[in-house]
This record gives C-alpha cells, structure tokens and sequence, in this order.
C-alpha cells in the first residue's frame, strides 16, 4: 500500500459518509423517511465514490483502508438499529432478532479475526464474496424498508428482504466460520 496525504478525496468521502450518520438518524427518528432514504443513499454513494476516486488517484492509504470499512460497518449497524426502533412511526420495521442476529455476526467475525491474530500472529483475512453480497444485500434490504416507510405502506417485499437476509447472515456467517477453520490448518 503507497503512503498518501491523509486528507485524500477518498478519505474526505469516507468521514462525509460518517457525518451523514446522525442526520440520517435524526430524519427518521423525525418522520422525514424520504429524506432520510436520500441521505442513506448519498451516504452508499459516497461508498463507491470513496474507492474509485482512491484507485483511479492512486491515493490508497493505511488510513483510508481502516476508516471505509468502520464507516460501512457503522452506517449500516446504525441503519439497523434505527430501523429496528418501536414508537418512532415506521409502518415497516426490521425485526429485533434480524438487527441482533446481523450485529453478531460481525461481531462475531471481528471477534475471531483478533483470537486468531493474538493466538497465532498476524494474519489478513479477505472479505469473501458471500461476505461481499450479504452487505449489498442488508444496504438493499434496509433501501426497501425505508422506501415502504416513505410510502407509508406494508409490502410484501419488505418481507423477502428480511427473510432473504436471514438466510445470507447464516451462509456468509457459516462460510467465514469454514473459511476460516479451513486457515488454520
């Protein structure tokens, strides 16, 4: 990885994608669903241009490769958490069990990265694919949550993506488990 300023566009992105966090809590917690669909989506936005721009610039750096996924890991815990919430107004929610069993499995996952790394020195552990959809499959699940709210209707759509994220927080879970396990031998 090359050595890079600090306040590379890239990483200027990335901390907007963190700043838009609490406004997007705000929005909803106030009732403005479809302002706060649109700052969800500047924010996934600011996601694909943060890596572009540091690709094609050639200004990738030690800072920007933790700050893009704690930003991600962030906005997208919040958007649980927050689409989760009783008595705040919103028609479509993400169940409980759904939020805690998507939390767990990153933390899980980072939790046994660090035993690993502590137990038997340093290692890099890739995204995998599956790990990869999962993600684009919650920001895409929480878009359709938030978009039914905007419309303040019921869907069964809301219902796919929920249920559909259920199975993928298994697989992906199960597959960084075997992936894992299977680098340790």
């Amino acid at each position: 990885m090359t050595t890079s300023p600090v306040f590379t566009l890239a990483n200027q992105l990335t901390l907007l994608r963190m700043l838009l966090i609490p406004a997007f809590v705000l929005l909803v917690v106030y009732g403005e669903f479809g302002w706060a669909l649109v700052t969800f989506m500047v924010a996934g936005l600011t996601d694909a241009l943060d890596g572009l721009s540091a690709r094609l610039a050639g200004q990738k750096s030690e800072l920007g490769a933790w700050l893009d996924p704690a930003a991600d890991k962030l906005l997208l815990v919040t958007t649980f958490v927050v689409l989760t919430l009783p008595d705040i107004g919103l028609v479509n929610r993400i169940p409980i069990w759904l939020t805690v069993l998507v939390i767990s499995r990153d933390v899980g996952i980072v939790l046994t990265v660090a035993v690993v790394n502590l137990a038997s020195g340093p290692r890099t552990f890739r995204p995998s694919q599956l790990g990869k959809v999962a993600t684009a499959w919650f920001i895409f699940t929480c878009v359709v949550v938030m978009f039914y709210n905007w419309r303040g209707t019921t869907s069964p759509v809301v219902d796919f993506f929920i249920w559909s994220s259920l199975a993928i927080t298994l697989a992906s879970g199960i597959d960084y488990v075997w992936r894992i396990g299977r680098s340790l031998r």
